[in-house]
């Protein structure tokens, strides 16, 4: 069977501006400032659910998103990495418990996210 080549050749800048200018919506850019860390969907709902909790367990979490824990451990990771969320960890008994909160950075993040969003959201709305 003959295989064909399905690959999309790019405009140079000089082609694309040969048709003038390009028209954007007026919220254009607001997508490029979105918090990459948050944006991913696990991400997001570990800070949204830490946003309205005082603090969660791993096992709240990981039922709460229904993630594997090798998932949520990896997200929760990158949060704390950033700032965004705070994970303490001790024992009751002999049994380890790893507690989540949202830190003052995390949730100024996360409104900063919101507020893009909302943005992106009214300028696509404005096209439409």
């Amino acid at each position: 069977m003959a295989r064909r080549n399905l690959s999309v050749r790019r405009k140079s800048p000089a082609e694309d501006a040969s048709k003038g200018p390009v028209a954007r919506p007026e919220g254009h850019g607001i997508a490029s400032r979105l918090d990459r860390v948050i944006h991913e969907p696990v991400r997001l709902g570990i800070v949204s659910a830490l946003a309205v909790n005082a603090s969660l367990s791993f096992r709240e979490l990981k039922d709460l998103l229904t993630t594997t824990d090798g998932n949520l451990s990896i997200h929760a990771r990158k949060l704390e990495d950033a700032g965004y969320v705070r994970c303490t960890k001790n024992f009751e008994g002999r049994v380890p418990r790893t507690q989540y909160k949202i830190t003052l950075a995390g949730r100024r993040a996360l409104e900063d996210y919101i507020r893009h969003m909302e943005a992106l959201i009214r300028a696509t709305r404005k096209q439409a």
